[in-house]
């Protein structure tokens, strides 16, 4: 298992170096000069003279990209363009909103997917198990946007129990208004994630029902459904670990999308400020931050899948 890990973070290690390269790269191979995309058309020459010298764009790019790898071993991402505060200050800030969005759409998602995933399977020769299923193919082709809007029309608009848009200026001080603040995006996100994972866990459920050891278990006198939660359940779970890496990448996009309609001050958010206000060394921070955030949640359901799964764990 230890041989496993450390070559899985070695992997880890990897797929950060390539993706840093690749999103350092891609920001500086834009047609045109950079320092003039950054400074804009109303840019005078020596501004954007001064912008080069500040991006150091002066030096060849493999030396201007050892320079932000270096600054990244000792925790510096750069500083903003436009507020001057360093990159890493402001992504923990805004990380204060979308890791607990993160978290509460992932909750919603296992509670819609899972339970009503293995009611779906059970009672597939049933109406309730075929409108499960029927709902949640709707449900997933539901664009988030209009979900959104939706949920925010009957629980805000008509019925005034949430905030429409919005997070309190006193951020997790004042918990209980930032937790009411969050209920509609993780909603939102959650559910149409959740219909996702509806359909692939009533897939591996009739799977496992057609497993030998489940019609063993229920030919020895345990009723179909006892037999699945004691026999088959277990191998549904190794599935569900193995698609969670997949769901939570989903999570993180849907932010960027949710924080826009629901005006969060989250990383999402900031990120699509930045870009339109061409603020690189934020850009390329954030790019790295997310998808380094999701390299390190498929190295953890790598593991747990690893620790969990007594074949692989008799294997390793």
């Amino acid at each position: 298992m230890t041989r496993y890990a450390l070559t899985r973070l070695g992997l880890l290690v990897l797929g950060l170096v390539v993706a840093s390269a690749l999103i350092f790269v891609s920001l500086r191979v834009l047609p045109g000069d950079v320092a003039q995309l950054v400074g804009g058309t109303q840019a005078s020459p020596d501004q954007v003279a001064a912008l080069r010298e500040s991006l150091g764009l002066n030096i060849p790019l493999w030396q201007q990209y050892v320079e932000w790898i270096g600054g990244l071993f000792r925790g510096d991402l750069g500083t903003s363009l436009l507020t001057g505060t360093p990159v890493v200050t402001e992504l923990v800030a805004k990380a204060q909103v979308t890791l607990p969005l993160a978290a509460m759409s992932l909750i919603v998602a296992l509670v819609v997917g899972i339970p009503f995933g293995v009611l779906s399977a059970l009672g597939r020769r049933h109406a309730g198990g075929t409108a499960l299923s029927v709902g949640a193919q709707a449900l997933a082709a539901v664009p988030v946007v209009w979900a959104g809007m939706m949920l925010v029309v009957v629980f805000a608009v008509w019925l005034g129990w949430l905030p429409p848009q919005g997070f309190p200026r006193a951020g997790w001080n004042d918990p209980g208004a930032a937790f009411r603040a969050l209920i509609l995006p993780a909603v939102t996100i959650g559910v149409v994630e959740g219909a996702m994972l509806l359909r692939f866990v009533r897939s591996a459920t009739l799977q496992a029902i057609g497993q030998d050891y489940v019609r063993t278990a229920a030919a020895k006198g345990l009723t179909r459904t006892r037999a699945l939660l004691r026999h088959g359940l277990p191998n549904v779970g190794l599935s569900i670990i193995t698609v969670l890496g997949l769901q939570i990448a989903g999570i993180i996009v849907g932010a960027v999308v949710i924080e826009q309609l629901f005006t969060l001050p989250g990383v999402g958010r900031m990120l699509v400020a930045d870009v339109a206000a061409r603020d690189l060394p934020k850009v390329q921070g954030e790019l790295l931050a997310v998808t380094g955030f999701v390299l390190v949640v498929g190295f953890v359901v790598d593991l747990l899948h690893r620790l969990i799964d007594p074949r692989q764990r008799e294997a390793s």
